[in-house]
C-alpha cells in the first residue's frame, strides 16, 4: 500500500516539475528585446526535401545584445532561412551579406512590453493550472486508497505533503514570472 502511495506522489511531483519545465520554455518564446538564439527554435527550413530546424542547417549566435547571427552551412540556404523566417512571423526582418544573416532586434516600445508581461502573467497562470490539476488528481487517487484500505493517516500526511508540494511550486511559479516580468520591463 506504501508503494501505491509513493507513485502516488511520485506523479504529482512529476506532472508539477513538468508544469515549471513548459513554463520556462514558454517564456524563452516571450521575449524581452535581447536578442537569444532560441527566439528562432520555432523555425524550420526546407533542406533537401525536409523541414529542418534552422538550428540543424546553421550556427546562430549572438555577438551582442541587439543582433541574431545566423551562419548557414551552405550558401545556396540563405535565401531560404530568410523566407522561413519572415513566413515564422516573428516581427524580424532578416538581412544578409552574402555570407551570414543578421537579425536586428528592435527594443520593445512601452505597449509591446505590457503586452508581453501580460503573456508572462497568462502562462504563469496557466502553469498554477496545471499544479492545482496534479494536486486535485493527487488527491482524489488517495482517496481512492483509502475507499481500497489505506490508513486514514496515512493518507491524511499525503494529502498534507500534496498540499505543501503545490505551495511549493505556486511560490515558485510566481518567482519565475516575477523574474520575467523584471526582465521585460527593464529597457
Amino acid at each position: 500500500m506504501h508503494e501505491e502511495v509513493q507513485f502516488v506522489m511520485d506523479h504529482c511531483l512529476e506532472r508539477m516539475n513538468q508544469a515549471i519545465d513548459h513554463l520556462e520554455k514558454e517564456f524563452i518564446h516571450i521575449r524581452a528585446g535581447k536578442a537569444n538564439p532560441a527566439m528562432l527554435d520555432g523555425v524550420v527550413v526546407e533542406y533537401y526535401g525536409s523541414m529542418t530546424a534552422l538550428s540543424q542547417v546553421a550556427s546562430i549566435s549572438t555577438p551582442d545584445a541587439r543582433t541574431i547571427a545566423i551562419q548557414p552551412w551552405e550558401k545556396k540556404m540563405i535565401p531560404v532561412i530568410e523566407k522561413a523566417i519572415l513566413a515564422a512571423n516573428l516581427g524580424f526582418n532578416p538581412d544578409n551579406n552574402g555570407e551570414i544573416i543578421r537579425i536586428n532586434v528592435p527594443p520593445l516600445t512601452e505597449e509591446r512590453r505590457k503586452s508581453l508581461v501580460k503573456q508572462a502573467n497568462k502562462e504563469g497562470e496557466a502553469a498554477k493550472i496545471s499544479v492545482r490539476a496534479a494536486r486535485k488528481d493527487s488527491n482524489e487517487s488517495l482517496k481512492k486508497l483509502l475507499k481500497n484500505g489505506l490508513a486514514e493517516d496515512l493518507e491524511k500526511s499525503a494529502g498534507e505533503k500534496v498540499q505543501k508540494m503545490t505551495d511549493d511550486f505556486i511560490k515558485k511559479i510566481d518567482t519565475l514570472v516575477v523574474a520575467k516580468e523584471k526582465d521585460i520591463m527593464t529597457i
